[in-house]
């Protein structure tokens, strides 16, 4: 991600948060504006382990395609593999952009922040 895609996205969500009066967005925001050395990691077994099925999920950092995914989930996330994508598509997920996710859920309730 370019820095001026970050810094962009980092915007929105600080007005999201402050507009819809939502904690979550702005969390994901200072996320954003971190170093990427100091982002992380997931792969799609541990997201299956911490998610239910109609989950909508957002994380912070890459998503890898090590492990399977056991159920449809709804992903944001700042980076994914090809694999992890093809992985979440192929279960009936989906995946979405920080400004989707922001107008699906205004205000982050039951939105699932991993990380």
């Amino acid at each position: 991600m370019t820095n001026q895609v970050v810094i962009r996205m980092a915007s929105d969500l600080k007005k999201a948060s402050t507009k819809n009066d939502a904690p979550i967005w702005g969390k994901l925001a200072e996320y954003a504006l971190k170093p990427s050395i100091a982002r992380r990691d997931i792969n799609l077994n541990r997201i299956s382990q911490l998610t239910k099925d109609n989950d909508t999920v957002v994380f912070p950092g890459k998503v890898l395609g090590t492990g399977n995914i056991s159920h449809k989930i709804t992903l944001c996330s700042f980076s994914i593999s090809n694999s992890a994508a093809a992985k979440v598509l192929e279960n009936g997920g989906k995946l979405i952009s920080h400004e989707e996710l922001i107008k699906q859920n205004p205000t982050g309730k039951g939105v699932v922040l991993l990380g």
